[in-house]
């Protein structure tokens, strides 16, 4: 292949190429695509391995190697499994809209990476399903939602951002038991790296081919500039690594937070609460570049421990936008309080929740200590196991085992500020004293 041969022989080849082999070459994936993005022993065929596993940093050309290994089961009759008339896809990612929105009609998704050539896929939102008439049909699907599998079966699967999943290991489990059709189903999961149980397993799987990118093998397909800003910020650190050079990151030296005893205390189901609050940490900044607006919501259970239930920041929002956002998760938990940080924004919180929905019941808190005081005695209520995480909230987590604290931190922890109140209301704000009862 091209890609395999030297300079001199790429370029007397296409001094001799005419018209149609350039056409060819432009949406020819074997030719234009790196060695981890198409290995060969990576090809849907009998010899396959039952997983490949692609690892890589954000921009690494993950999208489009899953699309292009789908786009290719689905349209390359040589691969039709004997005494079948259409192969069956799983599409699954970390939701709905993220498979409709990247795995799909994304710049790299399903849509785009088809050529004129190709028979091209009728995608059906109502039926969440695409079809290649007479050649496939591709479902797709949520780890939001594991037991939507139930019923399917498939000759392969894409799974996307798998270290994203809210519910990993019981999204991929539901899938395992629909993996029984042809002679040798297998899947291609693209992920940029975490330390789930479940990526860890895979990696550690015989039958898993493992291949790696970074953010900067993919550099000429980025947006000028974008590297060097993104290197100049993280290169180096611990976010950095994880997410530009696709390293798995365990623990951060110093850190508050420690995955391993996060990984202790998830949870699948969320237990009899007895107190659900939801905390906002505003962004002091405004307009399309303002800091994130941190939105956590966690509850009290029965059991005295706290739960982790949702993580619904937003970024670059209006505060009428996330103060919106932060009204409709009050009622979609049916909360009894939303408390807001208004060190740096005041009564602005209280002022439009007057406006957006004066029903909720708003407490104002105030910060009188740094963030990692503040943080410490969260800290100490994850060593002690009576915190759990219902789900997995991988950038929520990320921020938590990564934050070290101090005047040099470059970033406002948002996420981490807004699960501190959350949690400081419901385990460790003092109780207001009630009278006694007066014994006649």
């Amino acid at each position: 292949m091209l890609r395999c041969s030297s300079r001199q022989a790429v370029s007397d080849f296409l001094r001799a190429a005419d018209g149609d082999d350039l056409g060819f070459l432009e949406t020819d994936w074997a030719t234009l695509a790196r060695d981890d993005q198409w290995p060969a022993s990576a090809t849907q065929d009998e010899d396959g391995p039952a997983i490949w596993l692609f690892i890589g940093g954000r921009g690494a050309g993950k999208t489009r190697a899953g699309a292009e290994w789908v786009r290719r089961a689905a349209i390359d009759r040589r691969l039709r499994p004997s005494g079948e008339d259409l192969v069956r896809i799983a599409l699954v990612g970390p939701t709905l809209n993220e498979v409709r929105q990247v795995m799909v009609e994304g710049p790299s998704g399903l849509l785009a990476v088809h050529g004129a050539r190709d028979v091209r896929p009728v995608f059906e939102p109502s039926r969440r399903q695409l079809t290649w008439p007479g050649l496939a049909i591709a479902q797709i699907f949520s780890a939001e939602e594991p037991d939507s599998l139930r019923g399917f079966q498939f000759h392969a699967a894409w799974c996307d951002e798998l270290a994203k999943w809210r519910h990993a290991r019981a999204t991929w489990d539901m899938l395992e038991f629909g993996m029984r059709l042809g002679d040798n189903p297998q899947r291609v999961v693209t992920t940029t790296p975490r330390p789930i149980p479940l990526l860890k397993a895979l990696m550690a799987d015989p039958a898993t081919l493992v291949t790696r990118a970074t953010t900067a093998d993919n550099a000429g397909f980025l947006a000028a500039g974008f590297l060097d800003h993104v290197m100049a910020r993280y290169g180096g650190t611990a976010l950095g690594r994880q997410e530009l050079d696709a390293e798995i990151i365990e623990e951060v030296a110093g850190a508050l937070f420690s995955r391993r005893l996060i990984e202790a205390g998830r949870k699948s189901a969320i237990p009899a609460l007895t107190r659900i609050v939801v905390a906002v940490d505003p962004p002091v900044s405004r307009g399309p570049k303002a800091a994130a607006c941190g939105i956590v919501c966690a509850g009290l259970g029965e059991d005295g421990r706290g739960y982790v239930l949702d993580d619904h920041t937003i970024e670059g929002a209006s505060p009428m936008a996330w103060v919106a956002r932060a009204a409709g998760l009050y009622h979609a938990r049916a909360a009894d309080r939303l408390v807001a940080e208004v060190n740096q924004g005041g009564d602005l919180v209280a002022t439009l929740l007057g406006e957006v929905d004066a029903t909720v019941a708003f407490r104002p808190v105030h910060a009188r200590h740094g963030k990692r005081l503040r943080a410490e005695p969260v800290a100490a209520l994850y060593e002690q196991g009576r915190v759990c995480h219902v789900g997995t909230f991988p950038e929520l987590e990320d921020e938590m085992c990564s934050f070290v604290g101090g005047a040099e931190a470059e970033r406002s922890p948002d996420r981490l500020d807004a699960l501190v109140w959350a949690l400081s209301d419901l385990m460790l704000r003092r109780p207001r004293s009630t009278p006694r009862i007066r014994q006649l």
